[in-house]
């Protein structure tokens, strides 16, 4: 049973490597890209609008709504940041139902690079809503001891992102599969609804605490 897609090497010469991460997560990336840019070449700002717009619309309003219930101030800021956090994590899990896809958020590497997106968005959106100083200044509350602990605070939590993600989808990717070997006839469509809500589940949380970090990183520098 294979425990991550770097081990599916499809190209290889040298130190160079290409291997099932790498080619799902540029194609989904291209994927999103590109069926953004369809569902939204046509959008109005008049009175009238289409079905489609207003579905789009109720979407982009749960999300901000969602901002807002974990105590976000102005969500639409960054909704553009956790929206697509959200949208690639939820993707690369949901569209295990197609065969020979491999999640790319199985793979630790992956993982790691959403976790460290995260890891750089906090304080560039915490710097850029209350100034590098008065950023800089939180980590010295309530004393310059704390600094070295505020510090260690920020990687252990890109760490935990990192390895949370990609335990959960790990786990659940082989519980899913050793039922399904045991069990190929009987459970097949069930094992599968579980393995999108897992992904699906492991989106939103990531997504929050993405969220809450922000939100932290923004609401530190008011006291």
């Amino acid at each position: 049973m294979r425990i991550s897609p770097d081990s599916i090497i499809l190209w290889q010469s040298g130190f160079i490597t290409l291997n099932a991460t790498i080619l799902f997560t540029w194609l989904l990336m291209l994927a999103l890209v590109l069926i953004s840019k369809l569902i939204t070449r046509k959008l109005s700002t008049g009175i009238k609008i289409s079905n489609w717009q207003c579905i789009l619309e109720i979407i982009v309003m749960t999300i901000k709504n969602q901002l807002e219930e974990t105590g976000l101030i102005q969500p639409e800021k960054y909704i553009g940041f956790i929206g697509t956090l959200f949208l690639f994590i939820f993707s690369a899990n949901f569209l295990i139902i197609i065969p020979g896809y491999e999640a790319p958020t199985a793979s630790l590497s992956t993982t790691t690079a959403l976790a460290i997106s995260v890891f750089v968005a906090v304080p560039l959106f915490g710097i850029k809503e209350r100034g590098i100083m008065n950023y800089i200044k939180s980590y010295f509350k309530p004393n310059i001891i704390m600094f070295p602990f505020h510090v260690i605070s920020e990687i252990t939590r890109t760490l935990a992102l990192a390895v949370r993600l990609f335990g959960n989808m790990m786990s659940g990717s082989m519980a899913v599969g050793l039922l399904l070997s045991i069990t190929p006839l009987l459970f097949p469509t069930v094992m599968m609804l579980l393995g999108l809500l897992i992904g699906t589940v492991q989106a939103y949380i990531f997504s929050i605490l993405a969220t809450v970090y922000i939100t932290s990183a923004i609401q530190a520098n008011e006291n």
